[in-house]
């Protein structure tokens, strides 16, 4: 017969509430009262990126089917993923102003007792990163994510990194399953009646939205219909640097992002209203963890200044830079630069809105 179960078994709270160790309470040194809290707080993020793991495991799973049915609990499933994630990442965000309660001085007590070590070798938001689709050529100062030994990672931690690095991440399998998106096929276009007879694209929806969009610009904004053809139909401008052409793409093909805007234009049909929040929900995330690097970057600021990190980062400076650069979505959060007013959106054939209005068969 098996033991009763017992609240503090369940959860090993022995484990988890006896492996806070303070080094500044360590013989020899003067105890410092905030380290407690310092440590704390991390152990909680460290848990909820364990859970933010394991709720991307789940969607990785999903997207790298061949196939996804809207009509399935997959995407359905993968929503509901995505939005605990959201949740987790505001209570990470709301978490630094408990943080925040510590004063410098308070850290100063126990600071030098931490180098080199830093929150810099956390393997589980690195792992995060690199599931999301952060690519290493899209960090800022990308040398300092290989380093190893003092200040970097283990050799454990390193090659778990690299692993993760090396396999097909969230932002990979949505390009993939945005290029599959079928409603471009000719069938679903043989009774449309083009608004515009002009033969720029391939495609005759794109042909009208093409001169739709390009009307809509006022005259400061005359170049973006340069920078529309690049996004969607990778014509290159004459003029172009490598950097222009990554500020404007740098992690979808120009075919999903083609994919991605139609769902944002037609999001009301029944068929994309789970993709469209799929796709809303992968910008917030982007976004609240931006948030999440903002208040570190304020954080560390109030704490340390300008001085060099405990694993010897520029400290404030690095953290500026990851800011400003890790985005992963940055490509679909664009579009809305591409978008036009609700009423001049191309009428869909009546063949296709059947299709989308789940009316098959």
């Amino acid at each position: 017969m098996n033991a009763t179960m017992y609240y503090s078994d369940y959860l090993q709270l022995d484990k988890v509430i006896d492996s806070q160790e303070p080094v500044s309470f360590k013989e020899g040194n003067i105890p410092a009262h905030d380290e407690m809290l310092f440590i704390i707080i991390h152990q909680a993020y460290e848990l909820w990126f364990k859970q933010i793991l394991f709720e991307l495991d789940y969607v990785l799973k999903v997207f790298d089917k061949q196939e996804i049915n809207d009509n399935s609990e997959d995407l359905n499933l993968v929503l509901h993923r995505l939005r605990r994630i959201i949740r987790i990442f505001e209570l990470l965000n709301q978490q630094v102003s408990i943080l925040d309660t510590m004063t410098p001085l308070d850290f100063l007590e126990f600071r030098n007792l931490l180098t080199p070590s830093s929150g810099f070798q956390s393997t589980q938001f690195r792992l995060i990163e690199a599931t999301l689709g952060l690519q290493m050529q899209n960090r800022h100062q990308s040398g300092y994510y290989k380093r190893t030994g003092e200040g970097g990672f283990n050799k454990q931690d390193y090659e778990r990194i690299n692993q993760r690095e090396a396999a097909q991440n969230l932002s990979q399998l949505v390009n993939n399953w945005l290029e599959r998106m079928p409603f471009f096929e000719e069938q679903f276009w043989k009774n449309y009646n083009p608004l515009f007879h002009d033969e720029t694209t391939a495609h005759v929806f794109w042909n009208d939205y093409r001169q739709v969009y390009k009307a809509g610009l006022t005259e400061r904004e005359t170049n973006k219909i340069i920078d529309f053809d690049y996004v969607f139909f990778n014509k290159i401008p004459a003029d172009a640097t490598n950097e222009r052409l990554n500020n404007l793409r740098s992690s979808f093909s120009a075919k999903a992002l083609r994919a991605a805007l139609f769902i944002m234009l037609y999001r009301d049909f029944p068929v994309f209203q789970t993709s469209y929040q799929v796709l809303d929900a992968l910008i917030e995330i982007d976004h609240l963890m931006s948030n999440w690097r903002h208040k570190h970057l304020i954080m560390v600021r109030r704490m340390i200044g300008m001085r060099v990190g405990t694993g010897n980062t520029s400290g404030a400076g690095y953290l500026e830079g990851a800011l400003n650069r890790h985005y992963v979505y940055r490509d679909i959060a664009g579009l809305s630069t591409y978008l036009i007013e609700r009423r001049n959106l191309p009428k869909l054939p009546d063949d296709l809105i059947k299709y989308l209005s789940f009316n098959v068969g």
